[in-house]
């Protein structure tokens, strides 16, 4: 059976765009909250593949979307590099921090992916009970995006230490980025091994970058991760979400090989369309506080979104993760006003 997802990445434009939402397995469904409660930490909830699998599937349940996407997180790498990885509850994850060349040195080279075992298992349940055309995504960090968190050992509002590293050290910095590289590759193709259908890298921070360091230290990985994806996998249908670097889009398409690439709520329609979705597919890129916000506001992004891009390859979506505070009636109108759709 197709899956209409799926058919978008391999160039098959659907009369209603399939559907989905990042963070859509999240602490706005009670049914989360209540799983997370019970799992304690929230590695744990990630790293016991009964739970991952019921958090992928939960959002499925409720609004019958096209993909689901496996419950994890975008640390789990530095993780299995040996590093220590914690996450406080309203401060998010807290990392020993990478901070001088020296510290760098002691990074390992390769990860110990039988830590990653229960998200391969996880994946693996997920798609047992998944519907036959509902698509399952894997995903993974951008090397940019989670060094970033290992160079700082926590978020920070401009991620000033990764870039000060990579303007200061730009050999050790390097050494961050490659060693994510080759570990995210292995990484992806074990998530398409256990049921995978596609996969999603997320540059969650590639916007802080100007052009020159967007192009070394986001588009350049992208393009090898891609690349060494598909030796093993030639098939492979690979999303790309460069957030924030709206302009630099058309460059980022051309060097990486994607398949599609989601869009932030500030796209410019025009642009994308003659630059960027006349090439791959997109995904996007309803305003989150729109959604929030409900009613006839709704509905209006969504026609906008469906005016803008429903005449070309799209997948709809938000332009970053769903907020917690999200009514779920709103999320029904969302997705009744897109399968209504008469495109």
């Amino acid at each position: 059976m197709t899956k209409p997802f799926i058919e978008v990445l391999a160039g098959k434009r659907q009369a209603v765009p399939p559907i989905w939402m990042m963070r859509q397995a999240g602490r706005y469904l009670p049914e989360y909250r209540a799983l997370r409660e019970k799992a304690g930490s929230f590695l744990d909830l990630c790293f016991t593949p009964e739970y991952a699998a019921e958090v992928t599937l939960q959002p499925i349940r409720r609004f019958n979307f096209d993909a689901a996407i496996i419950f994890s997180d975008i640390l789990v790498i530095p993780h299995a590099l040996g590093r220590s990885v914690r996450f406080e509850a309203g401060e998010g994850p807290r990392l020993d921090p990478l901070d001088t060349p020296e510290k760098v040195s002691t990074l390992a080279a390769k990860a110990d992916f039988g830590k990653l075992e229960p998200v391969y298992e996880a994946l693996r349940r997920a798609r047992a009970e998944l519907d036959p055309t509902i698509a399952l995504i894997g995903f993974c960090g951008a090397p940019w995006t989670v060094a970033t968190y290992m160079v700082a050992g926590q978020g920070t509002p401009d991620q000033a230490p990764a870039r000060m590293m990579a303007y200061r050290h730009p050999e050790a910095f390097a050494g961050i980025i490659d060693v994510l590289v080759e570990n995210s590759i292995q990484y992806l193709v074990g998530q398409l091994k256990a049921g995978a259908d596609a996969l999603q890298v997320f540059d969650t921070w590639a916007g802080v970058l100007p052009p020159r360091e967007f192009e070394r230290w986001s588009i350049e990985p992208a393009r090898r991760i891609i690349e060494g994806v598909r030796k093993q996998a030639p098939d492979a249908k690979i999303i790309g979400f460069p957030r924030g670097a709206t302009g630099l889009l058309p460059a980022y398409v051309e060097a990486t090989g994607v398949n599609a690439v989601s869009i932030d709520w500030t796209a410019e329609p025009s642009m994308i369309r003659e630059r960027v979705q006349s090439k791959v597919a997109i995904q996007g890129n309803l305003d989150p506080l729109v959604l929030i916000a409900g009613g006839a506001a709704l509905d209006r992004a969504v026609d906008e979104v469906l005016a803008n891009y429903g005449k070309g390859r799209l997948i709809f979506n938000l332009g970053h993760g769903i907020q917690p505070e999200t009514p779920i009636a709103h999320v029904e109108q969302m997705v009744r006003r897109v399968r209504d759709y008469e495109g």
